[in-house]
């Protein structure tokens, strides 16, 4: 989500999503989670404790971070930060993929954005679109593709 809205900044040359949210003017999270295929995945999300939320600590391995070594996905439940629930209904201005280049990396096993939302906004931003099996965690899990596509947008973004 941050990256579509700051990636308006001059000094950004391109934008590089790695299996995340690239919405459009008006659109937050809330409103691209709001109705999901059936069948999709719905990330384990608890109710809200003070304005904050977590995801379940439980569940977190499979929906977050299935293709790691079950101490790792543990640590990384034990360790989430926690999100205002106000950052569910912040809606982007000005898409900055309207204006700038953009890459995306569909990590095809993600139970929290569901591959085929992932290619749907790839393919409405107009991005360079590579796929690669992982989990929502895929720059844990492979960061040689993460790197990969980080190059390819830098060295496009050079020329």
């Amino acid at each position: 989500m941050v990256v579509t809205e700051a990636g308006t900044h001059a000094n950004v040359a391109a934008l590089v999503y790695i299996a995340a949210f690239a919405p459009d003017k008006g659109e937050s999270v809330n409103s691209l989670i709001a109705d999901p295929p059936p069948g999709a995945p719905v990330p384990p999300i608890l109710p809200p404790t003070d304005g904050f939320l977590f995801l379940d600590r439980e569940k977190f391995p499979a929906s977050f971070a299935g293709d790691l070594p079950a101490e790792q996905a543990a640590f990384m439940a034990d360790s989430q930060v926690p999100w205002g629930v106000d950052a569910l209904g912040g809606a982007v201005t000005e898409p900055a993929w309207r204006i700038k280049p953009s890459w995306y990396l569909v990590a095809t096993d993600d139970r929290m954005i569901p591959p085929p939302a992932q290619r749907a906004m790839a393919e409405r931003a107009g991005s360079t679109v590579t796929e690669t099996p992982g989990s929502h965690a895929v720059y844990v899990s492979n960061p040689v593709a993460v790197a990969a596509i980080i190059a390819q947008a830098a060295a496009a973004a050079a020329r």
